[in-house]
């Protein structure tokens, strides 16, 4: 069972809502992968000529918990209103906090993001920041009040899949108590499964599912590999030698002379 603000969810899936070829796909996608939680950009959605209505009413009727986000935000300021937006349309104090800041890589302005989370925390909002793997920022966001946190590992949208296994190590290693939730870049089940396999807590993904040729069975294919990777790590998994280890022992064997 995974813990987010004092709240059991019990996938450890979460998906994202846009780019999908239609809404039903969209709804058969988040059944299909058993997660409890999906996000919604407002601002998106808003701009694309959806005011609520149907598309937030079918959002509603899945069941599932909504994780509004900031996406399309540059500045502290931006997030911050659209934060309280997303309150007022979801009824909702949890939000995902984006505030990017490179164009092209999609990778957050750190220095809006902690600022963003800092006014937030304070007026009672439970902040999910999308962030990189910098140590010194994640430490920035938890002394801001965040209580999760939500790494890259590849820019959003890219498909790579986890760039720097190190980093990621060795950011779990440095927020051992902290839930974890891998954010952008995964494009294959595997990629979800090897950073399950790393201790990280949870995944969210979006363009690897809607994006695929059949969004369904990918959703149904990201499900399985996000509890196999969990399943991995709580099994703990041999670490790579330097040499090869013999299965079969030598001790007991024929001797012909």
């Amino acid at each position: 069972m995974l813990k987010l603000y004092d709240t059991d969810i019990e996938s450890r899936l979460l998906l994202g809502t846009a780019r999908y070829p239609s809404p039903e796909i969209l709804r058969q996608a988040v059944l299909a992968s058993r997660t409890g939680i999906v996000t919604v950009s407002l601002r998106r959605e808003m701009a694309g000529g959806r005011t609520g209505g149907a598309f937030f009413s079918m959002i509603r009727d899945l069941g599932v918990r909504v994780l509004p986000n900031t996406a399309g935000c540059h500045t502290a300021r931006e997030a911050v209103l659209t934060a309280h937006m997303a309150r007022e349309v979801f009824a909702t104090d949890w939000i995902k906090l984006e505030v990017i800041g490179h164009h092209d890589t999609l990778q957050p302005d750190v220095f809006e993001l902690v600022e963003a989370a800092r006014i937030l925390c304070a007026e009672g909002f439970r902040v999910f920041p999308y962030t990189t793997e910098d140590l010194g920022v994640g430490e920035r966001l938890l002394e801001a009040g965040c209580q999760v946190l939500m790494p890259w590992c590849a820019p959003i949208g890219s498909a790579m899949g986890p760039v720097n296994i190190g980093a990621l190590r060795s950011y779990r290693a440095h927020f051992p108590e902290v839930p974890l939730i891998v954010d952008a870049g995964i494009g294959r089940p595997s990629h979800a499964a090897a950073v399950m396999e790393l201790g990280f807590d949870a995944v969210l993904l979006n363009t690897a599912v809607a994006g695929a040729g059949d969004p369904v069975a990918m959703a149904v294919a990201f499900a399985g590999a996000v509890e196999a990777g969990r399943a991995a790590c709580l099994a703990g998994p041999l670490e790579p030698r330097d040499m090869a280890v013999p299965s079969t022992p030598v001790i007991g064997k024929a001797v012909f002379s």
